[in-house]
Formats: C-alpha cells, structure tokens, sequence
C-alpha cells in the first residue's frame, strides 16, 4: 500500500474513532459485517479501488462504522485477531463459490483451518441431529480431529466429513452470504 493510502486510512480511522492516537484508536474497532463485490466497483475509505472484499468495521466506543475497507488496510491495524477474522471471513466466501458451483469441498487446509472450523462452530454452523446424538460439538470434534490427523482419512471418515460438510457446513454458508454478494452482470 503507498504512503498516500496509508495516510488516507489514518486519517479516516482518526476522525472516527475516540482516540486521536492511531495505536490506540485501531483498538476501537471491530469487523461488523463483510460483503463480496464481483464487480470490483468499490474503493476502500483509504482510496485504494476495486475492493473484492467489502469489510464495515465499527467503533465500540463511539458507534461509529466505516464502509467499505479491505483486507490490507484491516492488516495495517497490526491486530492479529482482528486480520485473523477477516481471513476466516474471506474463506467462506471461497467456500461459497464451491457450492455454489457444486463444486467438490476438499477438506484440506487450502479450504479449511482449525481457526475456521472453530468459527463455525461459534456460529452455530454444526446442527444438533440423531448422528452426533443431539450434541454438535461432536461434529466440530469430529472435524477438528480429523483435521489434525497425519494419517490419510479412512472411508468411513471421508463420508461422515463429507456428510457434514453437506448436511451442517453449506446450508449454514448459504444462510450466512446469500444477500452478501454484488454479482457482475
């Protein structure tokens, strides 16, 4: 990012926050809401133009929101939790477009990570259902282990993963981005 953008971004976080120190203002803010523009039609608050990503962050002191930011200036918050979850934010969308497509859902860490699944277990994406006996901490368990294994995944993994990923996992995306996306025409 040149000096110009990264100057517009301070400026822009400065008079929308309470602090008027960037250090502690960045500490203000947090990821409201994120859209996907297909179009790239949109700038980012620092100038930077055709924003894939359309990130609203908001202010918890003063109420404040500031639309659209991209990823790059959220990284110069040099807030790691705060880029973490706009990384996980993005992965959805990719995992959107998969099903969307019906595209086949690899479950590997081009398309998943231990901090997504937690994400998506937090959000409530895992249903209660009669094969995780009403318990979808089961599932994220179940996901989170087989995740982590050295081992290649036995058959009767391959399906259960598969079977979440279609039964818990897609329906939750599509809930979550259905209106969230600006389509090229």
């Amino acid at each position: 990012m040149s000096s110009k953008y990264y100057e517009n971004l301070i400026k822009t976080v400065l008079e929308h926050s309470t602090s008027k120190n960037w250090v502690d203002a960045v500490n203000e803010w947090y990821i409201d809401d994120i859209e996907e523009d297909e179009t790239l039609s949109e700038s980012c608050i620092c100038g930077h133009p055709n924003l894939r990503y359309l990130f609203t962050i908001k202010n918890e002191t003063n109420n404040n929101t500031l639309f659209p930011i991209g990823s790059e200036c959220i990284k110069k918050f040099e807030r790691d939790e705060l880029y973490q979850e706009a990384t996980i934010k993005e992965k959805l969308f990719e995992l959107y477009h998969k099903v969307e497509n019906n595209s086949f859902i690899e479950f590997n860490s081009k398309l998943f990570s231990r901090k997504l699944l937690k994400y998506l277990y937090d959000a409530g994406a895992f249903k209660a259902n009669e094969y995780n006996h009403y318990n979808p901490l089961q599932d994220y368990n179940f996901m989170l282990k087989t995740f982590n294994q050295k081992n290649p995944t036995t058959s009767h993994q391959d399906k259960k993963v598969k079977a979440i990923i279609l039964n818990s996992i897609k329906p939750f995306i599509q809930e979550q981005l259905k209106n969230k996306i600006k389509h090229k025409n």
